[in-house]
């Protein structure tokens, strides 16, 4: 269980619950990384459209690319991530 206080998909309700909804559409669940901003919705919003232009704006990278960028970042880094 984390430490830090997540609201439960049973529980969002309003933006977190059109957030989650979103969520489980993209993916088919709630991934952890989204699931920890549950308690600033707005944040989650933010966040959520950055990774979008980042991963799916236009770029001179392909998709395979930035994919490609984040999964060694973040291995780099030690981010399970």
């Amino acid at each position: 269980m984390p430490w830090i206080r997540q609201i439960s998909i049973a529980e969002a309700t309003g933006e977190l619950k059109k957030q989650f909804d979103a969520a489980i559409a993209r993916a088919g669940r709630i991934w952890n990384i989204v699931h920890i901003m549950s308690l600033n919705p707005a944040a989650l919003d933010s966040n959520m459209r950055h990774y979008s232009v980042i991963m799916h704006g236009a770029s001179p990278l392909t998709r395979v690319q930035r994919e490609l960028l984040a999964t060694v970042t973040s291995a780099v880094i030690g981010c399970r991530y």
